[in-house]
């Protein structure tokens, strides 16, 4: 076992699952993670829902710390700016560095904001972090109004609790129903009418150009002259990798980081760096279930399915692996899942519907609880459904 430690760069769920995963799999060797914030690994997608609309805390969303990752060793509030493959570095923002023998990406991503002339003034929210929420839910006052730029997950998810909270709210987005590529046009059709009925307005097909106010947002001007007051604006319009401190290493990050079926980062070459790996929403791999490009993946359990991947192998290859066969050249095959809770409506969905290019009603009502299912060239590559959980969870199979 080597003297020089695992190191984990990002202390969210992922980085979290990495370490759990790699004791499981028998690494007796030190593990090091690296995190840019100050909180102890917890669950995000929770901010955005129930968290938002009752009391945001770190207790409310952290993850229970099993015995056998209690020897990790956390550097926490400390953020990784620079890695040397040669040397098998990594260097933070206070000056240290820290030798790895194997390296795990799991830097995750940052929320997208608008460019705009009015730019600099304060009041402009996001929803990423726990920060984010706790900032966030102070201004969630009954009568407030609200409005969010982006009309995707994050930003339905936070209109529905802005409506639960007493505010009035508006979404602003691109295209022609909210959350359109993963639900497909009669679904989010039906989402959108959902939202209408507790008070949401909709300004689709429309984008925020500009802001006013003298100090602090109080109203968007959108890119047909209407004019939308606000108390509280959100940007919900996307995510970036972080990425940049692997610069000068020929790592592959057009898009995240690109990967093998072993996780392991691969250079702009295509050759695989053997210990560097990458995992969770950063990391932009094939899966053949599906087609042969490679994507990054931001649903829920693909932090922990790639956790799982990439401590394996690093386990197998550092002497450990002897109770897991995988080999580095065994195909990954994720089914990526995911799920969203708006009012009373539970969605669920597994495969990839974003890549479809129809969808059709398999199972109840459209007005009611009901499945989708999503097709590419006539292939089934995604299944999603308003409740009839029992239905939507056999789908999982399908896609195995």
């Amino acid at each position: 076992m080597p003297s020089k430690p695992v190191v984990i760069v990002g202390a969210s769920m992922g980085g979290l699952r990495t370490a759990e995963a790699l004791r499981r799999f028998a690494y007796t060797g030190p593990i090091t993670v690296i995190g840019a914030e100050s909180w102890a690994p917890y669950n995000r997608p929770p901010l955005s829902k129930e968290v938002l609309a009752n009391h945001v805390s770190h207790e409310a969303v952290a993850f229970e710390q099993r015995a056998a990752t209690s020897d990790v060793n956390w550097l926490l509030a400390t953020r990784a700016t620079a890695l040397n493959i040669e040397h098998n570095t990594v260097t933070d923002e206070f000056g240290a560095v820290h030798e790895y023998s194997a390296l795990v990406i799991a830097t995750g991503l940052r929320p997208k904001r608008l460019n705009l002339p009015n730019g600099d003034l304060a009041g402009r929210q996001v929803l990423r972090d726990l920060d984010d929420a706790i900032s966030l839910r102070t201004k969630l006052v009954p009568g407030s109004k609200v409005v969010i730029a982006g009309s995707g997950f994050v930003g339905s998810e936070v209109a529905a609790t802005a409506i639960k909270l007493g505010c009035q709210v508006s979404v602003v987005g691109r295209d022609s129903h909210p959350m359109l590529r993963p639900l497909g046009n009669e679904l989010a059709a039906e989402m959108q009418r959902r939202h209408k009925e507790h008070g949401v307005n909709f300004f689709m097909h429309r984008s925020v150009v500009d802001l006013v106010g003298e100090s602090e947002v109080a109203a968007v001007i959108l890119d047909d002259g209407q004019t939308l007051e606000c108390d509280v604006f959100i940007e919900a319009v996307g995510s970036s990798p972080n990425v940049e401190w692997l610069s000068g290493n020929q790592i592959d990050t057009t898009d995240g980081v690109l990967v093998n079926s072993a996780m392991q980062a691969l250079k702009f070459s295509g050759d695989a760096l053997q210990n560097v790996f990458a995992i969770g929403d950063v990391a932009r791999f094939t899966n053949p279930t599906f087609d042969s490009v490679a994507r990054r993946v931001e649903h829920w359990n693909i932090p922990t399915e790639t956790a799982k991947r990439a401590a394996s192998v690093i386990a197998a290859m550092q002497g450990g692996g002897v109770y897991w066969p995988v080999t580095v050249d065994s195909q990954f095959k994720p089914v990526p899942s995911f799920w969203s809770d708006q009012y009373d409506v539970h969605l669920l969905a597994f495969g990839l519907p974003a890549l479809a290019d129809r969808s059709e009603l398999v199972a109840g009502e459209i007005g009611g609880d009901c499945v989708f299912e999503s097709y590419r060239d006539d292939k089934l590559i995604g299944a999603c459904g308003i409740g009839m959980r029992s239905i939507v969870q056999n789908y999982r199979a399908k896609f195995a």
